[in-house]
Formats: structure tokens, C-alpha cells, sequence
């Protein structure tokens, strides 16, 4: 194949599903079925009625109105039900780009916002954050980018795996910066119901928007593999007829229980905020208590942080060695990029047990960092 390999799912196939303690992935502790249908009074004798019959090319009416009231006024020509917003982005990455057009992305950022597009030889220009200024985003950086005339801007706020965000101001800058040079703006809203050092941002208003979304990051509910893509009907029609080819529509079944979570997110995702806040608090003040041997900047969204081990020399060594000794998965900072061997992305929004095991086997690895057998 000649598609590069998704490092940070390669990474998930080995070690996933053989720990006992999850630290390394990006969503928030995983509901019951018994959860969800007390959050969202959810009678299971409902579904006894139920046929199993095709669903929609662009999601079940229900399900496709439930995401319009919540993200579009309404508007239901502007929403796709996908699977995950992982069949968002790839269907976007086929139709909204072609080979040799630019694409600048944000960076770090998650390897399928922009490897597909240079699979299919699309330019990739990365807009790196600040490192040295805590991931802050540069917009004088991305206006210089822009000058080229990108036919793509690809960002993710709050950011994966940094957990940074950006204000309103600085949203409404990056919007016209994108208007500007005419290019669509993928903003990938993975993250977005999830903040907790401001108000969560609106999707941004623009005429070339593209937004992903999934029920996998702020509900608890990844096993549901069900996803949204707003974006102009031209688009999404496109989208239609290749998505024929590939997967047709998303189950009835799982629109069922997608349609009734974001007619209760509110309710499930304020109990999601306030159970990350609380593990969010347990992260910074473990990391207090390592100066010089980790450094987190504070995540204002989301649920994970991109820690940085400053003595430790095999920061992916450490990983592995978490994985297969520990049993505790945290994910390499190569899975982001080359330039960053030196983090590791530390996921915080699961279980108070798991978390405080996690961070208890981290520590024991940084205090005393022997080489990797």
C-alpha cells in the first residue's frame, strides 16, 4: 500500500485492547447502555418496532434534524450523518481538494486531516503552534501561509493532542484569513462541547466551512461509530455518490441512539465536563509534583494533554514499556509527527481508577528511567 500508515491507530491495534489502563485515548469515559437511557430516558422496548431496513444517503430524518436544530438553525441540507467523522474526512479529503492543491494544516494535528490529501498528491504546508509559547496558535504564521492562495485551511480547536484552544477574536481572524485566499475552512469540532477555561467556541460562520463532528470525543459513546459533516449541499450531494461506493449509510439502530443523544447533549455532555474537570485537576496536580521531569501545559478543551518528558531520552520506549509491563496505554508523540519524540499524548477524560494508575506507573518510569529492554 502505498498510503502512509496511521501511526496513532497502529499504535491503538497493538496496545488498545491488551492494557488494563487507558491514559492515552482522546474521549471521555465510555457510557453504559444503562447510563444512556437514564440520561435520555430511552425505553429499550422502543426498538421492538423496529425494522431493519435501509437507512438515508445523508443520515435518517431524524437524526439529521436533531444535528440541524443543534448546529444549523435548523438547516438540514448543510448535514451528513457519517461514520465517525472518519468517513467525514475522508469523503472531504476526495472531493473538496485535488491533487496539487495546497493544504495547510495545524501541527501536531491528527494524521488523517491531511495524509489523505497527500496520498492523493495534494501539497501539505504545516502551520506549526508555538511550542516554545504553549501551543498557542501563531495566526501572523498562518496569514504568511495563506499568501500562497491554499485551497484548504485544516484546524482542530480545542486542538488534539495539545488541548489548546483559541479565543473568539482569534476564531474570527482565522476566518478571514481563509476568506482571504478563498479556501475552505475544515474545522474539526472533535473536541468542541468540551472546554474549561471558556465558553465552548460557536462553529465559525463562513461561506466555504466544512465541520466534523462525532459522538466518540464529549458523549462517551465511541462505540457508536456515528459522525456528522456540515458543509454546502453542492458538497455533501458529491459526497452522496462516493460514499456508494464505500459504506451507503449508517446503520437505523445506531441513528436511534445518536438522535436521542444530541437531543439530550447538553445533559450528557455537562456531565462529561464536570467528571474531565475533576480528572483534569488530578493531572496538574500530579504534575506539580515532578517539576523538571514532566511539563503539561493546562488544556483548556478536551480531554488530553501533550506531556513533555524534558529527562526522559525514549519517550516512545516509555510508551511501549507502559503497555507491555504496565498494561497502561499512553501514546508516543511520534504518532503526531517526527518533531515530537520528545511528548507523549496523555488522555485524562476516563475512569478516576484508571487515570490514578496511569499516572502512578508514569511516574515510577520517570523517576527512575532505566533503557528499554
Amino acid at each position: 500500500m502505498d498510503i502512509p500508515v496511521a501511526r496513532l491507530e497502529a499504535w491503538m491495534r497493538s496496545y488498545y485492547h491488551a492494557v488494563e489502563h487507558d491514559i492515552g485515548s482522546s474521549g471521555v469515559r465510555d457510557l453504559t447502555m444503562a447510563e444512556l437511557c437514564q440520561i435520555c430516558e430511552i425505553d429499550l422496548r422502543e426498538l421492538e418496532s423496529m425494522k431493519f431496513r435501509d437507512s438515508e444517503s445523508f443520515g435518517g430524518s431524524r437524526l439529521r434534524a436533531a444535528l440541524a436544530d443543534r448546529w444549523t438553525g435548523g438547516d438540514v441540507d448543510q448535514v451528513m450523518v457519517t461514520h465517525g467523522s472518519s468517513e467525514a474526512i475522508y469523503l472531504m479529503m476526495h472531493l473538496a481538494v485535488a491533487p496539487g492543491d495546497e493544504i495547510v494544516v495545524v501541527d501536531p494535528a491528527y494524521q488523517q486531516l491531511y495524509d489523505i490529501a497527500r496520498w492523493r498528491g495534494c501539497r501539505i504546508t504545516r502551520w506549526p503552534l508555538r511550542v516554545d509559547d504553549g501551543f498557542r496558535a501563531d495566526l501572523p504564521r498562518l496569514r504568511e501561509l495563506a499568501r500562497r492562495r491554499p485551497r484548504m485551511i485544516v484546524v482542530n480547536f480545542p486542538h488534539n493532542p495539545t488541548g489548546v484552544t483559541i479565543t473568539p477574536a482569534e476564531q474570527d481572524e482565522l476566518v478571514a484569513i481563509a476568506a482571504e485566499c478563498d479556501a475552505w475552512l475544515v474545522w474539526d469540532h472533535a473536541f468542541g462541547e468540551l472546554t474549561y477555561t471558556a465558553d465552548p467556541l460557536p462553529l465559525p460562520r463562513y461561506h466555504k466551512r466544512i465541520c466534523f463532528g462525532t459522538f466518540s470525543k464529549s458523549y462517551g459513546l465511541a462505540g457508536l461509530r456515528v459522525g456528522w459533516c456540515l458543509a454546502p449541499p453542492d458538497l455533501l450531494a458529491r459526497s452522496a455518490v462516493l460514499r456508494d461506493y464505500i459504506a451507503l449509510y449508517v446503520s437505523p439502530l445506531l441513528e436511534f441512539f445518536a438522535e436521542r443523544a444530541v437531543r439530550n447533549a447538553d445533559r450528557i455532555v455537562g456531565r462529561q465536563r464536570a467528571h474531565a474537570a475533576a480528572n483534569r485537576q488530578r493531572l496538574l496536580d500530579w504534575a506539580d509534583r515532578l517539576p523538571g521531569l514532566v511539563r503539561v501545559v493546562p488544556p483548556g478543551g478536551g480531554v488530553t494533554a501533550f506531556v513533555a518528558f524534558p529527562e526522559h531520552p525514549d519517550v516512545t520506549g516509555m510508551c511501549r514499556e507502559l503497555a507491555e509491563r504496565y498494561r497502561v496505554l499512553l501514546v508516543p508523540g511520534s504518532c503526531f509527527g517526527d518533531a515530537f519524540t520528545g511528548y507523549a499524548r496523555l488522555g485524562f477524560g476516563g475512569t478516576v481508577t484508571e487515570l490514578t494508575a496511569g499516572l502512578s506507573a508514569v511516574e515510577h518510569l520517570v523517576r527512575d528511567p532505566q533503557p528499554v529492554r
